[in-house]
């Protein structure tokens, strides 16, 4: 465990403890007010106190009619003073023991549900290829909506500061506006916003520069990216290194590995609506239990910041490869929503990997397993993982134990059930 558990510093100063790094993971916790609360202050006290050298919080969404789930935390304009103090206490519980905390900024664009906004904003209307209805038509932004959300992550960057965390992380990966942007299947611009890569990626160059600006030196900028869609025709692995050496270029502090969208969920390791397109640059992935470390290790031949790869990591000894490889940290998700001493319990030689609670999450056997070849079984059994894993942090944060025997299609039910419960009104 020498190289995991020691504390390092970035070349830009970021410091942690330790080379793990809690990944972002939407909580749906927060009412309509969309301000953090107590059950946000319990939850990240307790990740806290988990062992992670580095907690990034669920999407913070810059704009409340484009949240990625009813229940995110929002920050779309000037804070109350007791907006203030919500902000404060989230921060103070997710920086005790030590602990490094970021606060990830994002837009659902196109990937907003219908329930909160049918007729979301995006780069271009293209609707999401999905069963069920649950995403409406886009409406392209104009110029001068691109230029308000630059400046909204900007703000929201600002508010992260204020209120104590540690550092930001913008997200432009998993299919959101960023993402978006940045995909050839999902911007068919024709202005300085799409097109060739270099407009492709200006959204995120330029909300890079104003959160920058915005929250001067000192202080931790990421950025989340996909290392590729894993779509035909979409942000490819080649793009990705593109867009890495513009980064590094701008000298952000950390950047965050994945890959997928809602439509090809590779960042969970599930089967989308199409055959998957695999980076030629991935050829052993399938025999690995970390999605995409392959990809950061043939990114990191170019030009790159320092990486986070976050995505199937369990054993100690497969982190510690990575890390031996040049990555920089280790990002671990949905185990510590049902598990969240693991990192202490990893670190200390306890446990020799982290739980594997995926292997069981399917609504059936055979057709009605994760692998059926019915597209809306497949969908189904996808947001059931999904909402299996908010069930359980939902309890978490409630200082309740674990749901066990929970089918992930009775968990998808009940969270559709919470949800309407905490979506505010419809655009």
């Amino acid at each position: 465990m020498a190289a995991l558990g020691e504390a390092f510093t970035l070349p830009t100063g970021a410091r942690f403890k330790n080379r793990i790094a809690k990944a972002a993971m939407t909580e749906g916790l927060a009412g309509r007010d969309g301000l953090p609360n107590d059950d946000h202050i319990r939850l990240y006290r307790r990740w806290a106190a988990g062992g992670s050298g580095l907690l990034i919080t669920g999407n913070v969404q810059i704009d409340r009619h484009h949240l990625e789930r009813p229940g995110n935390v929002i920050c779309d304009g000037p804070l109350t003073p007791e907006a203030t103090a919500a902000w404060r206490r989230w921060a103070a519980a997710a920086t005790e023991n030590d602990t490094a905390a970021w606060v990830q900024i994002s837009h659902a664009g196109r990937q907003t549900q219908v329930p909160v906004n049918k007729a979301p904003k995006a780069p271009s209307a293209v609707q999401l290829k999905l069963p069920g209805g649950m995403f409406g038509v886009p409406v392209p932004l104009t110029e001068a909506e691109i230029h308000d959300l630059i400046a909204r992550f900007a703000h929201a960057a600002k508010v992260s500061q204020e209120a104590g965390f540690s550092g930001v992380q913008i997200h432009a990966a998993h299919g959101y506006l960023i993402s978006q942007f940045l995909s050839p299947l999902a911007n068919l611009r024709t202005d300085q916003w799409g097109g060739r890569l270099e407009n492709r990626a200006r959204f995120l160059i330029e909300t890079l520069k104003a959160v920058r600006a915005a929250v001067g030196p000192g202080f931790g900028v990421g950025v989340k990216l996909n290392s590729a869609d894993f779509q035909k025709g979409g942000f490819a692995f080649e793009d990705c290194l593109i867009v890495s050496g513009w980064l590094a270029d701008l000298g952000i502090d950390l950047l965050e590995i994945s890959g997928g969208t809602y439509e090809q969920p590779a960042m969970m390791d599930f089967e989308g609506m199409e055959a998957r397109e695999e980076p030629k640059q991935q050829p052993s992935t399938a025999a690995r239990e970390a999605y995409f470390v392959d990809l950061a290790r043939a990114l990191m031949a170019g030009k790159t910041p320092p990486l986070l790869v976050t995505g199937g990591f369990r054993s100690a000894a497969a982190m510690e490869q990575a890390l031996a490889s040049g990555i920089a940290m280790i990002g671990v998700g949905r185990p510590l929503c049902a598990a969240p001493d693991a990192i202490n319990e990893l670190l200390s030689g306890r446990i020799a990997a982290l739980p594997r609670f995926e292997a069981q999450l399917r609504i059936g056997p055979g057709l009605l397993g994760p692998h059926s070849p019915l597209k809306l079984v497949r969908a189904i059994n996808a947001f059931g993982a999904q909402a299996w894993y908010y069930t359980q942090l939902r309890r978490l944060a409630a200082g309740q134990p674990l749901a066990e025997g929970l089918n992930p299609l009775a968990a998808f039910l009940s969270e559709n059930r919470e949800n309407k419960a905490r979506t505010p009104a419809a655009s």
